[in-house]
């Protein structure tokens, strides 16, 4: 595989050459018994002991390789790139059919304990721009296996709307002296319109611009620009693992299947891509999750020329009836 970029929009895109596959025989391998066909663990709790609750591993046919450099090279008028990073599966709980919105408190937050320390490794290493988790799930949204877990990624360049985001939020800290996420944060708390739910410190809304129906977000109330900073404390994370597992209650009474994407802050400690960058980043952005429901009889993702259509219902409309879902606590 090799990382490809399109000289237009300047996104990086993976072209992969051969298909691979991870399951065998029916056999997964990620269920307890069966670590001897997985890598080596890379963190797992509790530590040492047999009878795992979370573990995360690399992933057996990675995206990414890590090692080595990018081996940048010029082609003509393009530029091309080894795909350097890093790949990993978060094993969320040793059961198979066991999903997130079905754990408990404690081990929904025990799996956020997991995202923020091999976030926190990974940012160690320079060579790495950005690094994220997402989890896909359901067939439409291309699960690879069954068993609960989701994914990070680490990668020597910025996501393109990462970047978008990170520009845009730069532009508003310039002229107002604000964060634009927290403008955002303040109108849809005070309007109560597209906010689905909330607690102390954490918000679910409907964005305005939702680009597939029902698009929910979950973003701290207060300002924090990078998430594996911030959720440290036990109370955050059952504050924030209490929040997501609702609302993705609530999303399945409408899809199945959904991806779900952590947006945090680029890796201060590599080199910016360019000079000045992240100057006030701490202060300009804010980090969130943001879950795209996959509803195919009702969703299209492009029109013409490459604009966002989001059929029926428009957000406000989409918030009301997730806010009106009963849902039973776990």
């Amino acid at each position: 595989m090799e990382l490809r970029r399109d000289p237009i929009t300047q996104s990086w895109v993976i072209q992969q050459t051969t298909e691979v596959s991870w399951a065998k025989s029916g056999v997964c391998p990620l269920c307890p018994g069966n670590e001897f066909l997985c890598p080596p663990n890379l963190y797992v709790y509790p530590y040492g002991e047999r009878s795992w609750q979370v573990r995360v591993i690399p992933h057996r046919n990675p995206v990414y390789q890590i090692e080595g450099d990018p081996a940048r090279q010029a082609q003509g008028i393009y530029d091309k790139m080894r795909n350097l990073g890093a790949h990993e599966v978060v094993i969320e709980h040793p059961e198979h059919a066991l999903r997130y919105a079905q754990l408990s408190d404690d081990h929904a937050a025990q799996t956020l304990r997991a995202y923020v320390a091999r976030i926190t490794d990974l940012k160690k290493d320079l060579r790495f721009r950005y690094v994220t988790l997402f989890r896909n799930v359901g067939k439409e949204a291309g699960q690879e296996l069954e068993h609960p877990h989701s994914e990070i990624t680490a990668t020597p360049f910025i996501p393109r709307r990462v970047a978008y985001e990170l520009r845009a939020t730069e532009r508003h800290y310039e002229t107002k002296e604000r964060c634009l996420f927290c403008d955002i944060v303040r109108q849809e708390l005070d309007q109560h319109e597209r906010a689905v739910e909330w607690n102390d410190l954490f918000l679910a809304f409907c964005p305005f611009a939702s680009r597939v129906p029902y698009e929910t977000w979950v973003i701290p109330i207060y300002h924090h620009f990078s998430f594996e900073e911030d959720v440290t404390s036990p109370d955050k994370q059952i504050q924030l693992a209490r929040l997501l597992k609702s609302t993705l209650r609530r999303l399945s009474t409408v899809a199945k299947a959904y991806h779900l994407v952590l947006h945090t802050s680029p890796n201060v400690n590599a080199r910016p891509q360019r000079p000045g960058a992240w100057r006030t980043l701490a202060e300009d952005y804010h980090w969130h999750f943001e879950i795209l429901p996959i509803i195919p009889a009702k969703s299209k993702s492009y029109s013409f020329k490459e604009v966002y259509f989001n059929s029926l219902p428009p957000p406000e409309a989409a918030a009301k009836e997730l806010r009106d879902v009963g849902i039973a606590e776990t």
